[in-house]
This record gives C-alpha cells, sequence and structure tokens, in this order.
C-alpha cells in the first residue's frame, strides 16, 4: 500500500482510512459466507455449526468424512444404491457433459457474434448487442419458464440436448462482451494488411484474429463454463431424472436431507472458481503484456 503524499490534509486522511475501512467491510461481506462454508466442511458432526472441539482447534473434531460420501466410500452408501456408483459423482458428471459442450457452443457463438459486431459497418450493432446480452438482464426464472414452453413444443425438455443448447444461451452473453472487449482495442491495420497480402477473411481469421484475441475468448469460455455448473434454475424446469446436475442435487438435499455433503461440493466448487479465476488473471496479466508490446512496437515503427 502506497503510502500518502505529504501534503495531504487531516480531513483527506480520514477519508483515506474511511474509505479503507468501507472496502475492508465490503470484501469481509462478500467472503464471510465462503470463511464459514470450508471449515464446516470438515466438521466430524452432523451440524451445520461450529462445535466446541473445532472452536478449541481438536483434530478429532475434524474429519474427511463428508468428502468421503461424495464419492460414495462408505459402506451404507453402496448399500443404499444398489445400482453402484455415488449420486454426487453422478452429478458431477452430468454437470460437465452438459456444461462442456455448451460451453463450447457458446464460445464459438459468442466469438462470431463478438467479431460481427466489433465492425463499423455492421447495421444496427447497438440493438443487436442488446438482444444478445438480454438473458443477464432478464430475470433467470422469466428465461427458464420462456425456454421450457418452447423447448416443450419440439421435444428438447428433459434432455440432455435441450440442456446444452439452454446453457449455450445463457452462457454466450459473457463470451460476447468479453471478446468485445478485447475486439476494442484491435489493431485493423492487421486486417487489412492480410488482405493486402492475399489472405481469405477465414485464413486471417485463424492466423490474425484468432491469436490476438485468444485470451479474451478462453476469458469468456471459462465464464460462460462457470455460468452453466452453478446454474439451477433451468435444471428445475427443463431437467428430468437423468439430468440431475450438482446445483440441483444441492438444491434438493438443502430442501430434503440436510448433509455436510452440501458444504463439501461447495467447497470443492469453489476452489475450482478459485482456480478459473487464478487462470483468468493469468490470462489478463497476458493481455496486457501483449497490448504494451504491441503498442511499443508500433511506437518505434512510427
Amino acid at each position: 500500500m502506497s503510502a500518502l503524499p505529504s501534503y495531504t490534509g487531516l480531513l483527506g486522511r480520514v477519508w483515506h482510512y474511511l474509505f479503507l475501512l468501507l472496502c475492508s467491510l465490503v470484501f469481509l461481506l462478500l467472503i464471510a459466507p465462503i470463511l464459514v462454508v470450508v471449515p464446516l466442511s470438515f466438521n466430524a458432526e452432523s451440524f451445520y455449526t461450529f462445535t466446541e472441539g473445532m472452536l478449541r482447534g481438536d483434530p478429532a473434531a475434524y474429519s474427511l468424512k463428508w468428502y468421503r460420501e461424495i464419492f460414495g466410500v462408505y459402506e451404507d452408501i453402496r448399500a443404499s444404491r444398489p445400482e453402484g456408483g455415488s449420486e454426487w459423482l453422478e452429478a458431477a458428471w452430468n454437470s460437465l457433459i452438459i456444461g462442456l459442450p455448451a460451453t463450447l457452443l457458446a464460445t464459438s457463438l459468442g466469438t462470431l457474434a463478438a467479431i460481427g459486431l466489433s465492425r463499423p459497418s455492421m447495421p444496427f450493432r447497438r440493438l443487436i448487442m442488446a438482444f444478445l446480452i438480454s438473458p443477464m438482464i432478464v430475470p433467470i426464472i422469466i428465461t427458464a419458464a420462456g425456454i421450457f414452453l418452447y423447448y416443450s413444443k419440439f421435444n428438447l425438455a428433459y434432455t440432455h440436448a435441450g440442456l446444452i443448447i439452454a446453457h449455450a444461451a445463457l452462457g454466450t452473453p459473457f463470451v460476447v462482451i468479453t471478446v468485445t472487449a478485447t475486439l476494442i482495442g484491435f489493431d485493423q491495420s492487421y486486417i487489412r494488411a492480410s488482405s493486402s497480402l492475399g489472405a481469405r477473411p477465414l485464413r486471417t481469421f485463424w492466423k490474425v484474429i484468432l491469436p490476438m484475441t485468444f485470451p479474451g475468448i478462453v476469458t469468456g469460455a471459462l465464464f460462460a463454463f462457470v455460468t452453466s455448473l452453478d446454474e439451477v434454475v433451468v435444471i428445475i424446469f427443463l431437467g428430468g431424472e437423468d439430468q440431475v446436475t450438482l446445483p440441483r442435487l444441492m438444491w434438493s438435499g438443502i430442501r430434503q436431507e440436510i448433509t455436510l455433503t452440501i458444504l463439501a461440493v461447495a467447497t470443492i466448487m469453489i476452489m475450482i472458481s478459485i482456480v478459473l479465476l487464478y487462470f483468468v488473471e493469468l490470462l489478463r496479466r497476458r493481455n496486457e503484456r501483449l497490448g504494451l508490446g504491441s503498442m511499443s512496437s508500433n511506437m518505434r515503427n512510427g
């Protein structure tokens, strides 16, 4: 933290430390649920509260049994499921087989849309952009109800294909926004140079546009995947018995059977989110370095 300038008066210093206090309170408000969920997932007892042993730091008060339950390690869990396996692993598998194709579809459509919207000659750009990002603005329950009514006519409800398309629609706005933001600083002279050298539009896309916008594309894909992984309302409307994902199973567990396995799953999802956010930050820094390098090269050539 940089020190305050020597000319800062009393009022400025008071506001500076008050601002730091407010930022700390907001940060604590946002991070407090995570600070509670993670240690409680190691509770040896079946309570959603910190036991006396946990508060004393007694190792016997902590256990990995809720994580073992995720993988169906206990005999009583295997006995209760004659078909074998763990419902949590099945839900995780459903989340992946829905989330990964939905991410791929959202990334492809969102990238193409962003490239088209970045061109000045594109008519009705603002209207199209507003339409594409509407899933982020419209309440999700309204979107889910509309998708369900529409999909019912085409027998897409209660199918993996229907959920993949629905999750792709929810993730596409994130890709459009991130790729569009990347293309704002894109030097169009590279495209003109590629065209002047005889490259066709498709080759220009693969050799020029895609490499330079790759960090923005990957960032949008990560946000689209997290959106699919976290989505529960559309799953409730469109998902059947064979499409139970982790969020829906956690929702059902909270309503029907309270178990700390939910907190263990939540902790794993938190760790995945942290890793993805760290990866996004690495891409952002790489993009800044590439931008600085391009700027310095243009200055030298100028």
